[in-house]
């Protein structure tokens, strides 16, 4: 699908269409131009549309007819069925609507900027964390005699050496992986569009050298990195590996391994930085590793406290 068809899958619902076709051209806008990340984009339309969808209901006729009080009252009836993040995510999505209409002159004011959302704070992070001796059985348990292995541990190891999202790394290209002081270095392309330049740790770069050459894409410079299979070949084809099959991968790997933990993509992304954190590594360089816009986001994933929680709970001698 070309993204012409991608954008007009986000059609003015009713309420905006009421407004005007200057309106229903400024809410496509706000999908096209505004925002760039494909899964916030989702999200957001999904957020945008069900309220709406709401206020239709409610027996308004215009975007031009919501207030201030509407959106409030659509927020709190919202947080007796949603969680507070949520609430806050969709409520996020309504305001920046609501501030591209109004300063492309189709409202004269935002009527969200009024509105306070519920207060949600997060401390801790609710991703699992592997111990290092499970992250390396994981990688140990792979059958790297075959390209499909070569990918797989790959993969998992360019997570926990990088502390890449799965995103990103999926989206990488064989040319990301590169030469330069005589080391591999890997170009992660993050959130915003902002590449990431870091040097391989010495497993994650016999790692990728292994693949490259294993699966023979080493001279592919526009393929992608990690590839998918073909079905009846069990070869790598040309198609990106999707994040959907890196999970199910992920799951195959850690139960063949014998990991009981529920692990997902994002666990080798804050096993890694648990790991960095408790050899030594600092907050400050492992929200720049991880390309956090502040540290406070990379102490979600920081869960040193654990070894300390569990010492303590078993001082209870009975």
């Amino acid at each position: 699908m070309n993204q012409l068809a991608t954008f007009n899958s986000y059609p003015a619902p009713a309420l905006v269409a009421a407004a005007g076709d200057h309106a229903a051209y400024r809410f496509l806008e706000f999908f096209a131009a505004q925002i760039r990340n494909s899964n916030t984009r989702r999200a957001y339309a999904k957020a945008v549309v069900e309220f709406c969808a709401w206020m239709e209901g409610h027996g308004l006729a215009s975007i031009a007819a919501v207030s201030s009080v509407h959106i409030a009252a659509y927020v709190e009836e919202l947080g007796r069925t949603q969680s507070a993040p949520t609430v806050k995510l969709r409520l996020a999505a309504i305001r920046m609507m609501f501030d591209w209409l109004a300063t492309g002159g189709v409202l004269p004011f935002n009527p969200a900027t009024a509105v306070r959302g519920p207060k949600h704070v997060v401390k801790r992070g609710k991703t699992p964390v592997l111990a290092p001796d499970e992250a390396r059985a994981i990688l140990d348990a792979i059958d790297t005699s075959t390209p499909i292995g070569l990918r797989d541990r790959a993969l998992i190891g360019l997570m926990v050496y990088t502390f890449a999202r799965i995103g990103a790394a999926t989206a990488m290209r064989v040319e990301d992986v590169y030469i330069q002081q005589r080391r591999i270095w890997v170009r992660l392309h993050e959130k915003g569009g902002k590449a990431v330049d870091l040097p391989c740790h010495h497993n994650l770069e016999t790692y990728l050298h292994a693949y490259l050459d294993g699966a023979g894409i080493a001279s592919d410079g526009d393929g992608p990195l990690f590839r998918t299979v073909g079905r009846g070949t069990r070869m790598l084809t040309r198609s990106a590996l999707p994040s959907a099959n890196a999970y199910a991968m992920i799951q195959r790997r850690a139960k063949a391994a014998g990991i009981e933990t529920k692990v997902g993509n994002h666990t080798f992304r804050a096993t890694g930085i648990t790991a960095y954190l408790k050899n030594g590594g600092t907050l400050e360089r492992a929200a720049v590793i991880a390309n956090h816009a502040s540290t406070r986001t990379t102490q979600l994933y920081d869960r040193r406290s654990n070894d300390v929680n569990l010492d303590e709970i078993e001082r209870i001698s009975i």
